[in-house]
């Protein structure tokens, strides 16, 4: 698949996918990765396997010196042989981290063949288990990529303000992992990335850039693990959120659910520490993974889907949507029993 706007080819399969999930995802915004499937299947139609048995990749930890690079190796060699076993070579992938980390791997034994023999040796000894090399491995976010034109005749609501009629202002940002570390991985390439932005105009929306865009979002691992290094966290976070104020988005849509997390929830530590927000009020700028956005504008019940996980709260996006939900179910859980609510809503009180 070809990238007009600036010349960056990429492949993305368009069926029999095996997924693999992410750890951080799972914990935060588990919804996300649930209707990213269902959309897959019952939506578009399309193949996909979501095997139990799949562990974390562990790139967290590797990133943080904790996992040796052996280790991770065999780590994602195991990954690839439940995929083997279920006759499948398209991986799908909901991590940004795993994302860079499975093209990191797969680049060091083309260039260092000894690494994927001790690789496979350690799997064999370690598990009993073969594995064949993916012939593709695309990101989540790519795959609504390539299917952004056909949610859009399915979709219930566009990207438009009701009120004005205008479309929805949004920025995107892309994880670090997903094309700085092999430009050739992500749509549109490092620095002119599209994969996002392309979703936004399909849907009706306008993509708005500002100067930080690819800036990192301040996870960064051990700047956010190491309690010291978390100033460093949140003035990366902050130094995004005073770029794009100017431009007064409606939401920031991610592909990296780290960034997803880190976005979110320092709107609110900055609230706290700052007395302000970034969005023109109390709220804050929600903000949503691709497949939550895709599934937004497909209809789906935003509270099914999990938002009401989110730190900002997306009560004033859905507004602006003319969403048809009932904010009675917001905290209600998955048996409709009342969970209870927090003191005030959105980002201060």
């Amino acid at each position: 698949m070809k990238n007009s706007q600036v010349n960056v080819t990429k492949e993305i399969a368009d069926d029999n996918y095996f997924y693999l999930r992410s750890c951080i995802r799972q914990n935060f915004f588990p919804g996300a990765e649930n209707v990213f499937l269902d959309i897959l299947k019952n939506k578009l139609g399309k193949n996909i396997i979501d095997n139990a048995n799949h562990t974390s990749c562990t790139g967290i930890g590797y990133h943080s010196d904790i996992v040796p690079y052996e280790t991770y190796q065999t780590m994602v060699a195991r990954q690839f042989a439940l995929m083997t076993e279920h006759g499948f070579r398209n991986a799908a992938v909901s991590c940004i981290t795993s994302y860079g980390g499975y093209h990191e791997v797969l680049e060091t034994w083309k260039e260092f063949p000894e690494e994927e023999a001790k690789a496979r040796k350690n799997l064999k000894n370690a598990t009993g288990r073969c594995f064949e090399i993916p012939e593709n491995i695309s990101h989540s976010c790519d795959i609504i990529y390539r299917f952004r034109h056909d949610i859009a005749e399915l979709a219930k609501y566009k990207l438009i303000n009701k009120q004005t009629g205008k479309p929805l202002r949004i920025v995107d940002h892309i994880g670090c992992h997903y094309a700085k570390i092999f430009p050739d991985k992500g749509v549109g390439g490092a620095e002119k990335n599209t994969v996002l932005s392309a979703v936004v105009e399909a849907w009706g929306g306008e993509s708005v850039d500002y100067p930080e865009r690819r800036h990192c979002c301040g996870f960064g691992f051990r700047h956010y693990l190491v309690k010291n290094n978390r100033s460093y966290s949140i003035s990366n976070s902050k130094k995004k959120f005073e770029s794009m104020e100017p431009y007064c988005p409606d939401m920031i849509v991610t592909n990296c659910p780290g960034c997803n997390m880190f976005l979110d929830k320092w709107q609110y530590a900055l609230a706290k520490i700052e007395g302000k927000t970034y969005s023109g009020d109390k709220n804050g700028i929600p903000v949503l993974s691709s497949e939550e956005l895709a599934a937004l504008v497909l209809g789906y019940n935003p509270w099914d889907i999990g938002l009401q996980m989110h730190q900002v709260d997306v009560e004033p996006l859905l507004e602006k949507i003319g969403f048809d939900y009932n904010p009675d179910e917001k905290y209600l859980d998955a048996n409709g029993n009342f969970m209870g609510k927090p003191e005030f809503i959105g980002c201060l009180d």
